[in-house]
């Protein structure tokens, strides 16, 4: 209101000084009353249809009213000076007349205007409507290059990202489902079998031992789970500190060689003296190291190797962990950070759940690093950065 009073005042000031000047005190007066007069009566109804949008309808109705004010106002002010200059009844009349025309014109051009803008949002409100009843190939088109244009480009950027949201969370919901019903279904074969009596006594330890086996992998799947949907919702209450990279990568290549020697694959690293330091939370960076080292001794064959390198750049640290199995196809590299995809031969798919890489991408995220797949050739190489400590 207040910058509608200023607006009002300044061009009733300017217009009647200009009259003033030109005609002297008086006609500037009486034209500055007569604005004044028709300016604040033109304002009202403007600010009138704002405050009372909600009753007025469509936007169609409301450019109408709004157009239909402006042009009323017009022919009004026409009449009203025609008939306070005493001109003839002619030229009154042309005066009339042509403000009249000009006015159904500019009500036509309006109605031009605003058609096309009501029909992007009409094509906005059709996309959302088509998304919220199922249909996920949407997008929509506007008809300019302006704020609507923007507004559409924005809603078909949501609405790819919530069409691939849902795909994700369904196909989250049917590995776990898969996941889950493996390991419960050995579960109640055995126990059934164990209840019934109908095995010796040997056999009910080894069923027993199995069953074992199993609830252990339930648990570590259920709490990767937890420990996942905790790293991606940001739900991080970690103690950071400065930490020997090298030392670190050290001890992780050391506690995997017993499971290295055991598949008969050598564990080595390559580090420089000088590789700095870094701030992180050892005990999460470490899961990331045994988890890469884990997944490339999976991938490796016998007498193959795996080599831990790490490296120093200007702002960060670089490790990186390669093996001397098969490598990725194509598609593969794209998707081995997906929660419960996995790579590989059959005895790798088989072993684990295919989360230990979603969870070293949240952690190394979470540390302000990235983690990709690195190189073409053979074999399969992960790196990972991590930021430098001051």
């Amino acid at each position: 209101m207040r910058v509608s009073v200023a607006v009002l005042g300044g061009g009733t000031v300017v217009a009647g000084g200009a009259i003033a000047a030109a005609y002297g005190a008086r006609a500037g007066i009486e034209t500055g009353l007569l604005l004044l007069v028709l300016g604040a009566g033109w304002l009202a109804a403007a600010h009138w249809l704002s405050v009372n949008r909600r009753g007025l309808g469509s936007l169609r109705r409301q450019f109408g009213l709004g157009i239909t004010v402006a042009v009323s106002m017009l022919i009004a002010a026409a009449i009203l000076f025609a008939l306070l200059m005493f001109v003839s009844a002619e030229d009154a009349a042309l005066t009339v007349v042509t403000v009249a025309f000009a006015g159904l014109i500019a009500i036509r051009a309006a109605q031009l205007l605003a058609g096309g803008v009501l029909a992007d949002v009409e094509r906005l409100r059709g996309g959302l409507a088509a998304f919220a009843a199922g249909e996920r190939a949407v997008r929509i088109e506007t008809g300019g290059r302006d704020e609507l244009a923007e507004l559409a480009a924005e809603t078909n950027s949501t609405l790819a990202r919530l069409a691939a949201t849902e795909r994700a969370r369904r196909d989250l919901v049917a590995a776990v489902s898969h996941d889950l019903r493996t390991p419960l279904t050995s579960l109640r074969l055995l126990a059934e079998a164990v209840d019934d009596g109908i095995v010796d006594a040997a056999t009910r330890e080894r069923y027993l031992s199995s069953m074992s086996t199993h609830i252990d992998a339930l648990g570590m799947l259920i709490d990767d789970l937890f420990e996942l949907s905790h790293l991606e919702a940001g739900d991080i209450e970690w103690t950071m500190e400065r930490i020997r990279v090298d030392e670190l990568v050290r001890d992780s290549v050391a506690a995997m060689r017993v499971q290295a020697d055991a598949v008969g694959i050598r564990v080595v690293t390559e580090m420089p003296p000088d590789l700095g330091a870094a701030r992180a939370n050892p005990e999460r960076l470490q899961r990331v190291l045994f988890n890469l080292i884990q997944n490339a001794i999976r991938h490796t064959p016998a007498d193959g190797s795996v080599t831990v390198r790490a490296e120093p750049s200007s702002a960060a640290i670089q490790i990186e962990v390669a093996d001397t199995g098969v490598g990725l196809a194509a598609g593969e590299r794209e998707r081995i950070f997906e929660p419960f995809y996995r790579a590989g031969d059959r005895r790798a798919r088989a072993d684990g759940a295919g989360l230990g890489l979603s969870i070293a991408r949240a952690i190394v995220e979470a540390h302000g690093g990235r983690i990709w797949v690195a190189g073409n050739g053979a074999g399969t190489r992960v790196r990972f950065t991590l930021p430098r400590a001051a």
